[in-house]
C-alpha cells in the first residue's frame, strides 16, 4: 500500500443530503404562498438563477411569519442515516469536511449545533427579517471564474483547495451542486444531480445513507 499523495477534503451539501428533505421546498409548501411551485419548477430547470429563486421564494413570506417559518424548518427536518458516522470516519482518517449549502442560516447553524462541527467549516445563506418580507443575504457569492449566479457559490469554496493538492470530494443531491460536480475528483450522487451526471458524462457513486459514502471511501482507503 502507497502512501495518499494529497489531503483529502468533502464538500457536503446540506438539504437533500445530510438532510431527507429539501427544507427550502418544504418550508415553501408548508406555508403554500401563491406562486411558489412556478419558482421552484424555473429553478430546477435552470431557467433562474438559485440566488433569484430562492430570493424570490422567501419574499413570499412575512417576517411577521419567523417563528412559525424556523420552527417548522427545525421540527421538521431529519439527519439522513449515517451523518454522525461519517463525521467521525472523516477524523479518523484526517478528512476534511466542510458543509457547502443553499440552506438558510436559521436551520442549517442549529440542525448542525449537536455534531461539533466547526463555524468556519459551515458555508450557507443567511437571512434578515428586519423588513416586512424575509430576504436572504449572500455572504459567499460567485467569485471568479463562476458566473452562475449561485447565491451560496460551492464552486468558489472548491477552488481554494488547488486539484493538485487535494483529492476534492463532493457529496450532493440537486441544482446546487451541478457546477461544483464538473470540478471534483469524486462525486456522491443522488435525485436529480445523479441525473445531471449522466448528462455530463461525470462518473458518480450513488448513494441513500452516508454509510454507503463510507463504504466506497474505505474502499478506496484500501487500495490505495
Amino acid at each position: 500500500m502507497t502512501a495518499r499523495p494529497v489531503k483529502r477534503v468533502i464538500f457536503c451539501d446540506f438539504d437533500g443530503t445530510i438532510t431527507e428533505n429539501d427544507n427550502i421546498v418544504a418550508i415553501i409548501r408548508h406555508f403554500n404562498p401563491a406562486g411558489w411551485e412556478t419558482i421552484v419548477n424555473d429553478i430546477v430547470g435552470q431557467r433562474k438563477s438559485i440566488r433569484q429563486g430562492v430570493g424570490e421564494l422567501f419574499r413570499l413570506l412575512p417576517t411577521s411569519m419567523k417563528k412559525e417559518v424556523v420552527d417548522y424548518a427545525i421540527s421538521n427536518a431529519k439527519i439522513r442515516a449515517g451523518f454522525a458516522d461519517l463525521l467521525a470516519f472523516c477524523k479518523e482518517h484526517d478528512i476534511q469536511f466542510y458543509v457547502t449549502s443553499g440552506g438558510i442560516d436559521f436551520f442549517v447553524y442549529p440542525l448542525l449545533a449537536p455534531f461539533g462541527i466547526p463555524e468556519d467549516h459551515i458555508y450557507c445563506n443567511g437571512s434578515d427579517f428586519s423588513g416586512e418580507r424575509i430576504d436572504i443575504t449572500w455572504p459567499h457569492p460567485c467569485e471568479g471564474e463562476c458566473k452562475t449566479d449561485c447565491g451560496m457559490c460551492k464552486t468558489s469554496i472548491i477552488r481554494r483547495f488547488p486539484a493538485g493538492q487535494f483529492e476534492r470530494i463532493l457529496i450532493g443531491d440537486s441544482v446546487t451542486d451541478f457546477e461544483g460536480a464538473k470540478l471534483v475528483d469524486v462525486v456522491f450522487a443522488r435525485s436529480h444531480l445523479t441525473q445531471k451526471c449522466k448528462e455530463l458524462g461525470l462518473p458518480y457513486h450513488e448513494y441513500k445513507t452516508f454509510h454507503d459514502v463510507i463504504d466506497v471511501l474505505n474502499l478506496q482507503e484500501a487500495t490505495t
